[in-house]
């Protein structure tokens, strides 16, 4: 059975039809470490089904610091989701780093099959209650554990990111700065 198949039914029940539906609106492509699927200050058009790879969304602030707001692994759904539900421009930028296979999905298409198809319809429900459910962890997160817990949770999550990604990129994932992440990581080697 098919992998992306199986993970959309670890959502809810999608059958074989409504799966071979989904294939028609989308379509597999290959992206490149540092290519961007949607950038901040433009409108998105698809959501996308990471298949294989490493990606992040990140942002700038006022004084043009930049910070990773979220990281994506294999069986992620990434893309400007805000930007695409209220049809508006990006505040984020979607960016691979490492090369990555997606799905990418016509987003307008597939909120057209939503309203023909009811195992489509509540897949995107069950898939928007657990981004919210993800996103409040995170929140929680971020407001409750010291710097040396979420670097923990992040590890839990994702095991091998220490090998994955740049560790600059980690330590903004975490809010923290590089040098408080290698001291975290040295105190835990020792």
């Amino acid at each position: 059975m098919n992998k992306n198949f199986e993970f959309l039914n670890s959502f809810t029940k999608v059958s074989e039809k409504a799966f071979k539906k989904l294939q028609n609106i989308s379509s597999y492509t290959k992206i490149k470490k540092g290519d961007t699927i949607a950038r901040a200050g433009e409108k998105a058009t698809n959501i996308h089904l990471l298949v294989a790879g490493v990606m992040r969304a990140y942002y700038y602030d006022e004084a043009g610091k930049q910070y990773n707001k979220k990281l994506f692994v294999a069986n992620s759904f990434v893309g400007a989701l805000t930007s695409l539900i209220v049809d508006a421009p990006s505040q984020m930028t979607y960016q691979a780093l490492s090369d990555c296979k997606l799905f990418e999905i016509d987003f307008v298409k597939f909120k057209a099959l939503c309203k023909t198809e009811i195992e489509i319809s509540n897949l995107y429900c069950k898939t928007l209650e657990f981004i919210f459910i993800q996103y409040e962890r995170r929140n929680l997160e971020l407001m409750s554990l010291d710097a040396t817990e979420r670097y923990l949770k992040l590890k839990e999550r994702i095991p091998d990111i220490d090998d994955l990604i740049p560790q600059f990129h980690i330590a903004s994932y975490l809010n923290i700065t590089p040098v408080q992440l290698s001291r975290i990581r040295k105190k835990m080697v020792t």
